[in-house]
């Protein structure tokens, strides 16, 4: 027998059930049938024959249904356009926006949801009216609500308005309420144009938090929250690498949308992480044989084509030759670009897409034509007719725009393009944007003129004045806008592109006062940037880099393991030693000691060969670079970077393996170079300049002919000098055996190999001394300076490790006006090579 409470309870819950069905088949079977729809024709005809029993709760879910039907098709398969157009939508948003003040807030706010995503337009005034009705309700939201009305808003290109300002407002008030790492991302990503440096700091630390309790199947918070610092151009290494963690536990959910997104998000914040450029390399080859049509294909093709080498590429360019004619403009943009980048050599796939590129030149926007402009170029594109059109349509973007950017950037661009004769109307329209241009666009405008002014001039004589006033202006606003700049971060944003001639000429003086002027702001945030732009610029500034080792010595535990390459750069590349050298180089290898492993292979490699430059050689540092285990993980990492960058860190892992070897034999660490330096001679075209063929004419005559010095010299581990001669013990030269090499050599011609290999030749006698003889031009020292940089005191050393004495003659000394008559330079030489000073 059941106890009387319980019969009781059943005997209620049996009353409320047939309470329940009764409504249903009542005021809410319409609900009830609503939620039996299989279609949206289904919803439609429901609609139609109930609007006079259409309640809010019916429009709603109506709505939401037919929204819920287009997420759940593909995207090829889905008919918006169907749903938004139908008589039947047009009634429920009539009877939406009728019935807007009995929504409650969250019904409110997925109504303008919904509504955005079947694509009525923000000026409709269903839209219009909910978005008035959410403001005046705003402050009483939930955190759920506004975080859903704020991508409303972003949905609507509102990224400024003051209403995002007040959401930004009740997001700094009531951040410590938010709990769950989706609504802060979406929140972040909303208001990211409208946030100060506070909030952005409690954002990120709110995050990271989050994050640390989070659920790691949820990877789209990580990825909007790295949208996030892609969107306020700040790359925060913890919290990326906390996302990357995310996205690599996830790596098997993730499509090709989502790797694109995340690679290029990676790029734009300069975040090179090779565990996720490996993982999502083979996810991707992965997902090859699935991503048929054009559209899912040119994703792939753009994500995949430059993390590939040969086989995979090939690969890549035969499928897109095959589907080049069905691609939209979007996704043939996407594929020159990524052509681009892989520096794709098919002539077949460029011909054809550019055949298809100029089929749809006129429905792309400005920046678009100027970007399809700088990839066939680089591609070698042999299509004159197309780029007649593209100069065209670029001319005619220039005159219509009035943004500084795209201006600067079509005026680049078409400088890069063949033509007998410029529109007389384009200096007269970057003379008007001028005053409104920071330096990066200054720039740009800079290196086009340069360009005209070159090779112009000849067709158009009378251009020429008018350019040369240009960039007379040019320079006044670029000078005018580095002596009103009050804010170093900002600075060094608008200085990241800044570069060639026109800075080194006009504004690097100027630029190097600013920064003095705004030493005060070196913090330890902004000090790897700062530190990587000195390097950039070669030119030494002691007062800028004491205070950078000062600020980095102070706030060592605060910046991240990888920025201690970026820091020493210009210290070790300079070599310069500021105050307390030996402890800005301790701090920065204890600070990235225990994190060896979380290193990129090749940044390890950069940073290991940027203390080799100072002499420091870490023991740990050294043996985990050259682990079996870690250059199997660099090789696979470098088929995944673009070849300049691949050829660099090999040339860097060379020089590193060659510094330890010389100068850590105790560390027994093996030369493993020597087939990689030959095929490097092979390749190499090393040329005699005209001021060495003088320096070898000259010692000819200094020592007593030709057969005694010896020139193009290959020493072991194969470091090339100008110059060496053989002195015995009472300082005499000596003559080699074979001049017939030693001929050839001198005229370039021979086989270049280490001095332990040459037949014939004598070896250096007892007491004797092979002398090297090397020529510096201005590529040894700073440009601002008498000053020798690091790899140049580097390579002394280690010739002086092995055994000669090296005798440097610097350009400026050769070249001086001292040293204008031949007995001087003999002179010169005969201190350099023979003095008992020399020696010291």
């Amino acid at each position: 027998m059941l106890p009387l409470k319980m019969i009781r309870l059943k005997h209620i819950y049996y009353l409320s059930m047939r309470f329940y069905h009764s409504r249903v088949k009542g005021s809410d079977f319409l609900l009830y049938q609503l939620g039996n729809c299989t279609n949206e024709d289904q919803i439609l005809d429901l609609v139609n024959k109930n609007k006079a029993k259409l309640a809010v709760m019916h429009v709603g879910c109506a709505i939401k249904l037919l929204w819920q039907f287009q997420k759940e098709k593909p995207q090829m398969l889905r008919c918006i356009n169907y749903v938004r157009n139908h008589s039947q939508f047009m009634v429920l948003r009539v009877l939406a926006e009728n019935k807007i003040d009995q929504m409650d807030d969250e019904a409110l706010v997925d109504m303008l949801y919904n509504a955005l995503r079947l694509n009525v337009e923000p000026h409709d005034s269903l839209v219009q009216q909910l978005v008035i009705e959410a403001w005046g309700r705003i402050e009483r939201f939930d955190m759920t609500v506004l975080s859903k009305f704020a991508v409303c808003l972003t949905d609507q290109h509102l990224y400024h308005s003051p209403l995002m300002g007040e959401i930004a407002d009740i997001v700094s008030r009531k951040l410590e309420s938010i709990h769950d790492a989706r609504i802060l991302s979406s929140l972040m990503l909303s208001i990211s144009a409208l946030i100060s440096k506070r909030l952005r700091n409690r954002l990120i630390e709110k995050a990271e938090f989050l994050l640390d309790t989070r659920n790691p199947s949820q990877f789209n918070n990580s990825r909007r929250i790295v949208q996030f610092l892609r969107n306020i151009k700040f790359s925060y290494r913890p919290l990326l690498e906390k996302c990357n963690e995310i996205f690599l536990q996830n790596m098997k959910n993730l499509g090709v949308d989502n790797i694109s997104i995340i690679l290029g998000m990676y790029q734009s914040l300069y975040f090179n992480n090779c565990d996720f450029r490996l993982a999502a390399k083979w996810r991707l080859i992965e997902l090859m044989n699935t991503q048929t049509d054009p559209v899912c294909f040119a994703r792939l093709f753009a994500a995949l084509g430059p993390l590939s080498r040969t086989v995979i590429k090939e690969r890549l360019e035969s499928a897109a030759l095959l589907m080049v004619e069905e691609f939209s403009p979007s996704q043939t943009l996407a594929i020159i670009e990524t052509m681009a980048e892989m520096e794709c050599r098919n002539p077949q796939l460029i011909q054809n897409v550019a055949s298809t590129l100029s089929k749809q030149l006129d429905v792309y926007k400005p920046l678009d034509v100027a970007k399809i402009t700088q990839a066939l170029l680089s591609l070698h594109c042999q299509r004159p007719e197309l780029f007649a059109e593209l100069r065209q349509i670029l001319i005619r973007y220039l005159h219509l725009s009035v943004v500084p950017y795209e201006i600067s950037m079509l005026t680049r661009v078409l400088s890069l393009l063949p033509s007998p004769r410029n529109d007389h109307l384009i200096p007269a329209r970057i003379d008007v944007v001028l005053p409104q241009c920071n330096l990066s666009d200054l720039n740009a405008f800079a290196i086009a003129i340069t360009r005209w002014v070159r090779n112009g001039s000849s067709y158009q004589p009378g251009t020429t004045a008018v350019h040369v006033k240009l960039l007379q202006k040019l320079n006044i606003c670029g000078l005018e806008r580095l002596q009103k700049a009050n804010d170093l971060d900002l600075l060094l944003e608008e200085l990241k592109y800044v570069s060639g001639e026109w800075f080194e000429e006009v504004l690097a003086e100027e630029t190097m006062a600013s920064f003095e002027r705004l030493i005060g702001q070196i913090t330890w945030s902004n000090v790897p940037e700062l530190a990587l732009f000195l390097t950039k610029t070669n030119c030494l500034h002691s007062g800028l880099l004491d205070q950078i080792a000062s600020v980095t010595l102070e706030h060592i535990n605060k910046i991240h393991y990888s920025a201690t390459y970026a820091i020493l750069l210009p210290f070790t590349i300079f070599n310069y030693d500021p105050p307390q050298a030996e402890d800005l180089l301790e701090s920065c290898i204890q600070r990235s000691r225990p994190h060896l492993n979380s290193f990129d292979p090749h940044l390890l490699v950069l940073f290991g060969y940027s203390l080799a430059l100072a002499g420091y050689f870490p023991e740990d540092i050294i043996k985990t670079i050259f682990s079996i285990d870690f250059l199997a993980k660099l090789d696979s990492q470098l088929d995944t970077l673009s070849d300049a960058l691949n050829m660099r860190i090999r040339l860097r892992l060379m020089e590193l393996n060659r510094a330890v070897c010389l100068e850590c034999p105790e560390f027994q660490t093996t030369w493993f170079h020597d087939r990689y330096c030959r095929q490097l001679l092979n390749k190499g075209n090393i040329s005699v300049g005209p001021v060495q063929r003088q320096i070898h004419e000259i010692l000819g005559h200094l020592l007593g002919g030709s057969n005694y010095v010896k020139a193009s010299v290959i020493t072991p581990y194969y470091y090339f000098t100008d110059f060496e001669c053989v002195l015995d013990k009472h300082r005499k030269p000596i003559p080699y055996v074979d001049q017939i090499s030693v001929l050839l050599r001198k005229n370039g011609i021979g086989p270049r190999r280490p001095d332990k290999e040459f037949i014939g030749e004598k070896e250096t006698p007892p007491g004797g001394e092979r002398v090297v003889i090397e020529f510096l031009n201005a590529k040894a020292f700073c440009k601002n300076s008498h000053h020798i940089k690091g790899e140049v005191a580097m390579k002394k050393r280690h010739l002086e490790i092995l055994g000669y004495h090296v005798v440097q003659i610097p350009h400026f000394e050769w070249n001086s006006m001292e040293l204008s008559t031949k007995d001087a330079w003999m002179e010169y030489l005969k201190q350099k090579i023979f003095a008992e000073e020399s020696y010291s």
